[in-house]
C-alpha cells in the first residue's frame, strides 16, 4: 500500500476503535484486517467487489462497514482520535459538498442549438395569436 502504519500506531488505533464499538453483538475476529480493508478501499479507490481476498469476503467487509456506519461508530472513532491529538485543531477536512465552483464552471451558452425539423414545426400548434385576431370590439353585444 502507499501508506503504512507502524505497530505502535496500530496498537493505539485498535484500542480506540474497540472502545467505540457497540457493546452488543458478536465480537469480530480481526479488527485490524477490517481497518486495513477500509484503508485499502479508500486509498486505492476500488469497488467493494475488487477487495483482495486477503481481507476476507468483500460482502462481509461491506456489511460490517455499513452496520458500523449506521451505528455511528466511525464518527465516534474519528472524534476520539481528534480529541487525543495535539494538532487536530490545525487540520480541517472538507468534501465536495461545501466547495463552490466558479460561475464559469457551470457551462456557457453556445454551440449548436437544436433546430426543430420542418415536419415537426408544421404539425405543432402555434404558440402565439396572430395580430389580426387580437383586434376585437369592446362591445358587450357580441
Amino acid at each position: 500500500m502507499s501508506t503504512q502504519m507502524n505497530e505502535d500506531d496500530w496498537t493505539h488505533t485498535l484500542t480506540v476503535f474497540r472502545a467505540c464499538l457497540p457493546r452488543r453483538g458478536r465480537k469480530a475476529e480481526d479488527d485490524r484486517r477490517f481497518l486495513e480493508a477500509l484503508h485499502f478501499f479508500t486509498v486505492e479507490n476500488v469497488r467493494w467487489r475488487a477487495l483482495p481476498e486477503r481481507f476476507g469476503n468483500w460482502n462481509s467487509v461491506w456489511k460490517r462497514f455499513d452496520r458500523l456506519s449506521k451505528a455511528g461508530v466511525f464518527e465516534a472513532f474519528f472524534d476520539t482520535l481528534a480529541c487525543m491529538s495535539s494538532s487536530a485543531h490545525l487540520i480541517q477536512m472538507f468534501d465536495s459538498t461545501i466547495v463552490r465552483a466558479h460561475v464559469s464552471a457551470a457551462g456557457a451558452k453556445g454551440g449548436k442549438r437544436g433546430k426543430r425539423s420542418g415536419v415537426r414545426a408544421a404539425a405543432s400548434r402555434r404558440k402565439s395569436t396572430p395580430n389580426r385576431m387580437r383586434r376585437g370590439t369592446s362591445s358587450l353585444s357580441i
